[in-house]
């Protein structure tokens, strides 16, 4: 049997038991405002009842893998002549545009950058190519046909995986869509608990949203060099949260028939 003055103390060394978390509430709505309703033949009209709602919030969470890649593509020549220097440039360049086209990538898609210069008594030509890719598998074989055919000729950075806009943009609304969804299905369980049926939503608010993940389109340089291709598309994984807060009207009895069924 343990003492009083003991048992106080084990009572005051116990956490605190966490607050009960309200998802769901029945309200009785206060009654509306009367219509005078003219009455046949002198007799009042019926009554009004009150409404019934119930308090319903509910929450998502949704995540989107990236769907752009951009890839960086660098390579140069240093010649004593400044033709030489150009047309070894120029050769490459017409083939990475040419191997990127034959895979469905859009001219507009396809960005480049030269630099020539004299360097002591040669000429330098520099160039870097930039593709952004949608289809990840086409990106893979195009940097494949790449090392393969030109090798150390040109020098192939790790892709680096975003998001546009769009896709941010769409996430964000599927993951709304989601909560309200999440929201109204707890409303029914709330109704069918206490055998009501639910009727139209009275009001639908989002409460709060949260991001985080992914990379918006940037230019930044990121030290992920010794990072996989599938670890490199989940760190770029965008994440969204949302919840909701809702008010159902009542109905009122649900139909045993439909329950049954």
């Amino acid at each position: 049997m343990v003492p009083r003055r003991a048992a106080a103390a084990m009572a005051r060394a116990l956490p605190a038991p966490p607050p009960a978390r309200v998802f769901a509430e029945l309200d009785a709505a206060p009654a509306p405002v009367p219509v005078p309703v003219p009455a046949p033949l002198g007799r009042a009209g019926p009554p009004v009842p009150p409404g019934r709602e119930v308090h319903v919030s509910g929450s998502a969470e949704l995540s989107a893998r990236p769907d752009r890649a951009r890839v960086s593509l660098r390579l140069g020549s240093r010649k004593e002549a400044a033709g030489a220097a150009r047309s070894s440039v120029s050769r490459r360049l017409e083939y990475i545009a040419h191997s990127a086209r034959l895979r469905g990538v859009p001219e507009e898609n396809m960005t480049v950058t030269e630099d020539f210069s004299r360097v002591e008594n040669t000429y330098q030509m520099e160039a870097e190519v930039s593709i952004i890719f949608s289809d990840f598998g086409k990106m893979q074989t195009v940097c494949n046909q790449l090392t393969e055919k030109l090798g150390t000729a040109v020098t192939i950075s790790p892709p680096h995986f975003y998001h546009t806009p769009e896709a941010i943009d769409t996430l964000r609304r599927q993951v709304c869509v989601a909560a309200v969804g999440n929201t109204q299905r707890k409303a029914q369980e709330v109704c069918r608990l206490f055998g009501q049926s639910l009727g139209k939503p009275l009001l639908i608010k989002e409460e709060e949203t949260k991001e985080w993940g992914g990379h918006i389109d940037s230019y930044l340089p990121r030290s992920t060099d010794s990072l996989t291709l599938q670890e490199r598309i989940q760190s770029a994984t965008a994440y969204a949260s949302s919840r909701v807060f809702a008010v159902f009207e009542i109905k009122g009895k649900e139909n045993r028939r439909n329950k049954l069924l």
